[in-house]
């Protein structure tokens, strides 16, 4: 029965979250239950997308994109794929009506990261950004509204901008390895080398820009994900304020973490928030 095929999708999807995000999985975990396996199915598609652009170096990325790519496309079509990651997301695709416009976003942007090493005007940045990390956004919020199309439409630039903020921060603390590991330069008009205060206080500007946007979307989610997206919220720009405090020339040369203890007390200090109405 392709139900037991299914159920073992779904805890692939889990299990790859849990396994290369601690912070993702944890604010997942937060999400009420009748949504949760839906994330999880988003971000295995995502994640597995991402990992054949950045991590495998011993082997022909741009056969095994293509050959993902291909599988995606007949997932999608068939409504079933051996590939049990492909299987769990188009799963979610069909139940929400997932835009297909969203995925080609997500995977011309997963494609540039193959070839495309610096993104030198802000043109340029804007549309990888929002097919890297919008686009997952709005697939989220998908899940969250669960088919109401007016709250979809009326949260959709806040989705996009918490997207945004997080991937902008995930650039910022991952400098050095981008540039390092992958020869990669996101931020224009920004020199890694050179990085200064400057440059440093305008990136973070443009992120509290994008959270301050994103949080106003946050309190108006349904309460089913409300705690567990605020949570992800709460993580992220307690790096950004780690990263603001840091400066610019160690952030080229080390990656700022959260340390364990300081999620766990993130947690317990947003349950609070979260409890009381103070969003």
């Amino acid at each position: 029965m392709k139900k037991i095929f299914d159920e073992v999708s779904y805890s692939c999807s889990e299990k790859v979250t849990k396994t290369y995000s601690t912070s993702f999985s944890l604010a997942t975990r937060l999400l009420s239950e009748n949504i949760r396996r839906d994330i999880y199915n988003i971000y295995g598609f995502v994640r597995f997308a991402d990992e054949i652009v950045d991590s495998f170096h011993d082997y022909d990325k741009k056969e095994l994109f293509k050959d993902f790519s291909i599988d995606l496309d007949k997932a999608l079509k068939n409504k079933i794929h051996l590939n049990p990651i492909l299987n769990s997301f188009q799963h979610t695709f069909h139940k929400y009506d997932i835009d297909m416009s969203l995925v080609d976003a997500f995977m011309k942007s997963m494609k540039m990261d193959l070839s495309k090493k610096k993104y030198s005007t802000v043109k340029e940045f804007k549309e990888y950004i929002y097919g890297s990390a919008d686009v997952v956004g709005l697939m989220c919020l998908k899940v969250f509204v669960q088919g109401n199309q007016k709250l979809y439409l009326n949260l959709k630039e806040n989705a996009m901008s918490l997207g945004s903020a997080f991937q902008k921060v995930n650039f910022l603390r991952d400098l050095k390895a981008d540039k390092e590991d992958l020869n990669r330069s996101y931020f224009p008009n920004t020199s890694f080398k050179n990085l200064d205060e400057k440059d440093k206080n305008l990136i973070i500007s443009d992120i509290e820009n994008d959270f301050s946007k994103g949080l106003e979307g946050i309190k108006n989610l349904p309460i089913e994900a409300k705690f567990g997206v605020f949570m992800a919220y709460r993580y992220y720009n307690q790096l950004l304020k780690k990263l603001k405090k840091t400066p610019a020339t160690e952030i080229i040369n080390r990656r700022i973490r959260v340390p364990n203890l300081k999620k766990l007390e993130l947690l317990t200090r947003s349950y609070v928030k979260y409890q009381l109405n103070l969003l």
